[in-house]
This record gives structure tokens, sequence and C-alpha cells, in this order.
């Protein structure tokens, strides 16, 4: 008799993601035909490319983490239930700046010295309720020049201007679109990631167009959601 096949750490990879894939409640009931047809492929397209690059989040783990192993993970609650929560979101959303934000929260969620358990679910709500717009802005926010500098954009050295002119040279689809944006940022400044104020029109020096507005949450989620490097 042939002995079984060694279990590979691909194998352990696909145990945890089957794990999680088996709580993950599934379309069903009185659902139509039609309906079935029409969300059914892209639903499974989208949870196939969601837990493939969880497994490749726990593979990144296993390398940063000494001694970490898929069982380890499989015992860290704060771990478990946000990798199922996660999983939840990615599942409604296509937009990448989303899916970055949320293999990020499962990374981070997974390292000892990690946020308070309460403000990483907290910060997993704001990814569901945020647009990539709001989360595009709110990196901005946190440091323009760098900014500028990560996505390539020519840094105009300012004189004087008022923030809404940073905004619109950073996001051109934006110019004209003031509504839009300022109600970015009263979303952003009510949940707390940015400071409060009038600042998009009011005019400024150059370097005051360019300085940090996020608080110490807004720094705090942005560490929390951004893939490590």
């Amino acid at each position: 008799m042939e002995n079984p096949p060694e279990r590979t750490k691909g194998d352990t990879l696909h145990a945890v993601v089957k794990s999680i894939v088996s709580v993950v409640p599934t379309a069903g009931g009185p659902l139509s035909v039609m309906l079935e047809t029409l969300f059914a492929p892209p639903l499974e397209r989208r949870r196939e490319k969601w837990f493939k690059q969880l497994g490749e989040v726990v593979s990144h783990l296993e390398q940063c983490v000494a001694d970490l192993t898929p069982e380890k993970l499989s015992q860290n609650e704060i771990f478990v239930t946000v990798a199922l929560q996660a999983t939840q979101i990615a599942l409604r959303n296509h937009h990448e700046e989303k899916l970055s934000a949320l293999r990020g929260a499962v990374f981070h969620s997974a390292l000892p010295n990690g946020p308070d358990e309460q403000l990483q679910l907290m910060f997993l709500q704001f990814v569901d309720e945020l647009t990539p717009t709001h989360l595009t802005m709110l990196a901005l926010f946190n440091g323009p020049v760098q900014w500028m500098q990560l996505h390539q954009v020519q840094y105009p050295s300012w004189r004087a201007g008022g923030v809404s002119t940073v905004v619109e040279h950073c996001f051109p689809a934006l110019r004209g679109k003031r509504e839009i944006y300022e109600q970015v940022v009263r979303d952003l400044q009510s949940q707390g990631l940015i400071h409060q104020g009038q600042f998009l029109n009011i005019m400024m020096t150059g370097n005051g167009m360019v300085e940090s507005r996020t608080t110490d949450i807004g720094q705090t989620f942005i560490a929390y959601v951004s893939e490590p490097a």
C-alpha cells in the first residue's frame, strides 16, 4: 500500500482558508434562477480571488513573525474574527483600495502589540463604510508631500493657497467637484480621522497647504490598513 502524500505548506494554507470559507454565509433560499445566474459566477470569482489573497497574507505572516504557524493563527481569536469580517466585506466589494485595506487589516491583526481589539473592529467598520475616495484622500491628508512623491505627482511648492488646490492637483477627477470632496472631508472628520475645521478653502502659506491633518486615530488607522512593504 502506498504511503499517503505528505502535507505540504500549500495544503496547510488551504486548510486555513477552507476553515474560513466554511463559516461564510452563502446565497440560498427562494432566489430565482435569474438572480443565481446573474450573481453566482461573479461572487464565486470574488471568493476565489479573495481566498487566494488571504492565503498570501498568511504566507507573508509566517515569513515575518517567528514561530508563527497556521495552527497558531487558528487559535488567535482576534485574527480569526478580523479575517471573517474582512472576508464578508471583501465579497461585497471590487475596488482595489478597499481590498488592499482589508488585506492590511488581516495582516496587522495577527501581529503582537497591535491596536486594541475594539479599535480593530472599528477600523474594519470604517473600511466597510468609506469609499475608495475617502481612503485615498485620507492618505493624502496624512502627508501631502510624501503622497505626491509616492504617486509620482509633481509637487509645485505652492507659496500660498487653499487645501482644495492640493486636492484638485492630486486628484484631477475631482477638479471642479468641490461638493464631493467637501463631503468626503466632513465624513472623515465625523469618523475622527482628520482634524476638525474649515481648512479646504482658507488661504494659508505653502507649508500650511501640505501639513498633515490626520488625527492620532487617523494615523493608527492608516498604519493598520496599510499592506506591508
